[in-house]
């Protein structure tokens, strides 16, 4: 059921008897964390630490679903090249059923998007660049 319906986990719960059932998730190759450096336009010889400690890099704040439009069907918040404020929405990053939206810790030019629309993501996990 969950390849069919591509969900990680699900719970479902009838007459006191909860089931819940979990999948581990693998990155896309061309996602996986060996690529962040690449797609940041960062070199150094720890990738990850490249992206993730780009002084403007925005993190995600949770672990969730990645969403770039806040509906399907919708223009992204932001796209490369965007110039954002301080405050405004980036994306939405969705937690146990709950929308959150993530605004811009600072203002700049979005210069790298490091995830797809509907992406897994983790805490800490670096979700753009902003210069």
């Amino acid at each position: 059921m969950l390849n069919e319906t591509g969900l990680s986990e699900i719970e479902i719960e009838e007459n006191n008897l909860r089931v819940r059932v979990a999948r581990t998730m693998t990155m896309p190759t061309h996602l996986a964390p060996s690529s962040y450096a690449a797609l940041a336009g960062v070199s150094s010889t720890n990738p990850v630490a490249s992206v993730e400690n780009h002084p403007g890099a925005v993190t995600s704040p949770m672990v969730g679903t990645a969403y770039r439009a806040p509906e399907p069907g919708a223009a992204f918040f932001v796209e490369v090249g965007s110039v954002v404020r301080e405050g405004d929405t980036l994306l939405i990053v969705e937690a146990m059923k709950t929308m959150n939206q993530i605004a811009a810790p600072r203002g700049g030019t979005v210069k790298r998007i490091l995830v797809e629309n509907g992406q897994p993501v983790e805490y800490g996990e670096p979700l753009m660049i902003i210069e």
